[in-house]
C-alpha cells in the first residue's frame, strides 16, 4: 500500500492519480474521514496513559480509584482503536500505487506509447499460417485432447515444441545467472495472507485467482507472488542491495478479464510456465533498475531474432502494483499485429510497505523501505512468435539455433 502520509497531506494527487487509473477515487475521503477519527481517540489514549503512568510504585487510595478509572477508560478505547486501525488498512488496500507523472493517461492498452523497436517484420512469398495451424499440422500442440481432460484454455505441447520451451528456458536462466541473478524454484501456492501482502488480492485480483479453500491457500499467477515476500519482515543491509532473483514456476490464471479474448489455442491459459525476475533495489535506483531489467528483456528477445517493439504502459494497462510498466511485444504474422510476450514493473515501496521489507540506510542510520521490481524472461509466447516468425513454405518451422 501507499504510505498514509501522502494521503494526509495531499490526497488530491492521491485522486487524482486514482481518476487517471479509471478508479473510484471516493475511497480517499473514506480514509480521511476514518483517519481522523482515530487520530483523535489516539489522542485521547495517550493522554489517559500519560495520567496512568504519572502515578507512583506505591499510590495512594484516592489514586488507585483514578487507576482503576484510567483502566477501564483505556479498556474501551483499545477495542475502538483497533477496529478503526483495521478499517483504515482495508480502504488503503483498495488505493493502487501512485504512477509517475510521465506515465501516459488512458483507459486501456490502446493509449500505451511506443518507445522503440528492434529488428524486421518477416516477409513471406506465402500466406503464413497461424502458430496453431502449424502446432497442429506438425502435431507439436494438441488442444482438443486437453479439453478432453481438462476444460477450455489448456495445451498439450509434445514434441519438438518440448525441448524447444526447455531449451528456451534454460537459455533465459543461463543468461540471467551469467548476470548475477540467483536461480530459485519457488512454491506455486502461497497462503492467502502472503498473496494479500504482494498486493495481488483485491476484489479485481481475487476473480483471476485459483483458491484452494480447505487449506486456506492460492495458487500462484507468477512467481514474484512467491519469491518476493520470501523477504517478509527482514531488513537488507545495504551493502547486500540489489538483491536479483530469476525464479522458474508454473503459473495459474483464471484470465476471468479476458472477456472470450484467445479463446483458442496456447496464447491465453489457464497454466503455464514462466521465468520470472525479481529486484530488491534501494528507492533512488529503482528506476535505473527498471532500465536495466528490460535491457535483458530485450537481450533475450533479439537473441531469438524476433521482431518487437516496447511500449510504456498506460494509467490503463498497468496492474495495481506498479508505478511504472513496460511490455514488450512480438510481432505476430499471422494476425498481422503485435502480441505482449514480456512484461517489467517498477512497484516501488507498494508492496514492501504491506510485506515489510526494509534496509538500513548507512547515511540515516535508519531502516527505510526499499523498492521492489518485476519482470518477465521467458513464457511460452516466445516459443509461439517463433513457430509463426519461423515457418517455411512446405509447413514447417526452423527454429534458431540457441
Amino acid at each position: 500500500m501507499i504510505d498514509i502520509k501522502i494521503i494526509r497531506e495531499n490526497p488530491d494527487k492521491v485522486k487524482k492519480a486514482m481518476k487517471d487509473r479509471g478508479k473510484d477515487f471516493g475511497v480517499v475521503d473514506e480514509v480521511l474521514r476514518i483517519d481522523e477519527e482515530y487520530k483523535k481517540l489516539l489522542i485521547e489514549f495517550e493522554s489517559l496513559k500519560a495520567e496512568q503512568n504519572k502515578v507512583g510504585k506505591k499510590p495512594s487510595f484516592d489514586e488507585l480509584e483514578s487507576l482503576k478509572s484510567l483502566k477501564i477508560k483505556l479498556g474501551d478505547l483499545t477495542p475502538k482503536l483497533n477496529k478503526l486501525e483495521l478499517e483504515i488498512k482495508s480502504r488503503m488496500e483498495e488505493i493502487p500505487n501512485i504512477q509517475f507523472v510521465d506515465v501516459p493517461v488512458g483507459v486501456d492498452e490502446s493509449a500505451n506509447k511506443e518507445v522503440r523497436q528492434w529488428g524486421q517484420k518477416p516477409e513471406f512469398d506465402f500466406e503464413p499460417k497461424d502458430y496453431m495451424e502449424l502446432g497442429e499440422e506438425l502435431d507439436v500442440i494438441d488442444t482438443k485432447r486437453a479439453v478432453k481432460i481438462s476444460g477450455s484454455r489448456f495445451g498439450f505441447l509434445k514434441g519438438e515444441a518440448v525441448l524447444m520451451e526447455f531449451k528456451l528456458i534454460n537459455m533465459a536462466v543461463d543468461f540471467l545467472v551469467s548476470e548475477g541473478f540467483t536461480p530459485i524454484l519457488p512454491p506455486v501456492m502461497v497462503s492467502e495472507e502472503t498473496m494479500k501482502r504482494t498486493g495481488h488480492l483485491t476484489k479485481n485480483d481475487a476473480r483471476e485467482k485459483y483458491f484452494l479453500p480447505e487449506d486456506n491457500m492460492i495458487l500462484v499467477g507468477s512467481s514474484e507472488q512467491s519469491i518476493l515476500p520470501m523477504h517478509a519482515d527482514e531488513v537488507f543491509e545495504e551493502t547486500n542491495l540489489p538483491r536479483r532473483y530469476v525464479g522458474f514456476s508454473t503459473c495459474f490464471r483464471r484470465e476471468a478479464g479476458s472477456y472470450g479474448k484467445d479463446t483458442k489455442g496456447i496464447l491465453r491459459v489457464h497454466q503455464f510456465d514462466k521465468v520470472e525476475m525479481i529486484s530488491y533495489v534501494k528507492p533512488e535506483d529503482s528506476e535505473a533498475e527498471l532500465d536495466y531489467l528490460v535491457s535483458l528483456q530485450e537481450n533475450i528477445i533479439q537473441k531469438l531474432g524476433l521482431h518487437y517493439r516496447m511500449v510504456a504502459n498506460s494509467t490503463g494497462d498497468m496492474g495495481v502494483t506498479a508505478a511504472r510498466q513496460y511490455d514488450i511485444e512480438v510481432w505476430m504474422p499471422s494476425q498481422n499485429k503485435y502480441r505482449e510476450t514480456n512484461s517489467a514493473s517498477n512497484c516501488t515501496d507498494y508492496q514492501t510497505r504491506r510485506l515489510n521489507i526494509k534496509y538500513k540506510n548507512k547515511e540515516t542510520g535508519r531502516n527505510e523501505f526499499v523498492h521492489a521490481l518485476n519482470a518477465t524472461a521467458m513464457t511460452q509466447r516466445p516459443l509461439i512468435a517463433l513457430i509463426e516468425n519461423y515457418q517455411t513454405k512446405d509447413g514447417k518451422v526452423n527454429f534458431p539455433k540457441l
